[in-house]
């Protein structure tokens, strides 16, 4: 065990797939990038929450960067995370098909922009999935734990749960200074308790999911459960407050969260421990 975690680990060697997706997927972070520049010219909105999806925006290709780095080691949880990151940047961009001032037409740079990035995940998406020789490369799990890969996919699916929900509860934040949806007495209340249980779970979910992860059935229970009140409740806030915008945006990837984690719970069931190495 004490050689295994002071050994430096090496990548597999890259077959030409595995360099064709890289690349695709390097491509599709300088995309989420430039699609976002995009909004901020033709964003019907500014100020605070604009500011706040601008950042977001920076952090999922961030994330990008991060999946090339588990693609080229060959990690079985390159399959999960890509998927939750492609799916949930398709639909964070999907506002930008919303034309203007009402107009019947969206500008077509954001058309072009949303096409494009929606392509592109597709593609990273299909790869990661469909090529033979894809699957073969993300083979290497944990050296210290054997995960069955649906446990891992539920890992990264609920623990994306969190930060999915606190941008759009800082974006309701932000409408509280200029003219929220919904009276002041109930729009206060209702957005201090989404960003502290957010918060909370963003807290208590990784804490919850190392348990996951050494197959406790109680902490799958709560993981569960906790998926499923955030299933109807994360889409409903983001509805309320934000608007069709907000629900589509946000609440779509939420849903998207959501179900994963719950599919990969039910599809380990009867698996829900590795095995010590």
């Amino acid at each position: 065990m004490l050689r295994d975690l002071f050994t430096i680990e090496r990548p597999p060697p890259q077959p030409s797939a595995v360099r064709r997706l890289r690349m695709l997927v390097l491509l599709t972070a300088a995309a989420t990038v430039l699609v976002d520049l995009v909004n901020l010219e033709y964003a019907p909105e500014g100020g605070f929450g604009l500011a706040v999806r601008t950042i977001w925006a920076m952090m999922r290709a961030l994330g990008f960067l991060f999946l090339m780095r588990t693609i080229r080691y060959g990690r079985v949880i390159s399959r999960p995370f890509g998927l939750i990151l492609a799916a949930t940047t398709v639909f964070a961009v999907g506002r930008l098909v919303v034309p203007r001032n009402g107009g019947l037409v969206p500008p077509w740079p954001a058309l072009a922009g949303f096409a494009l990035l929606s392509l592109l995940c597709g593609a990273v998406i299909w790869l990661l999935f469909r090529s033979p020789a894809i699957a073969a490369h993300l083979t290497r799990k944990s050296r210290f734990r054997e995960v069955p890969v649906w446990v891992l996919t539920a890992r990264v699916a609920g623990l994306s749960m969190g930060a999915l929900l606190l941008v759009p509860c800082l974006v309701a934040i932000g409408t509280l200074f200029d003219e929220p949806r919904i009276p002041y007495p109930v729009a206060v209340p209702v957005v201090v308790g989404w960003l502290l249980v957010t918060l909370g779970l963003g807290f208590v979910g990784p804490w919850i999911m190392i348990f996951v992860i050494l197959g406790k059935r109680w902490a799958r229970v709560v993981f569960a459960l906790i998926a499923t009140v955030v299933l109807p409740v994360g889409p409903l806030l983001c509805w309320v407050l934000l608007g069709i915008d907000g629900l589509l945006r946000d609440g779509v990837p939420i849903v998207i969260a959501a179900v994963v984690t719950l599919y990969g719970l039910w599809a380990s069931r009867h698996q829900p421990r590795g095995l010590r190495i």
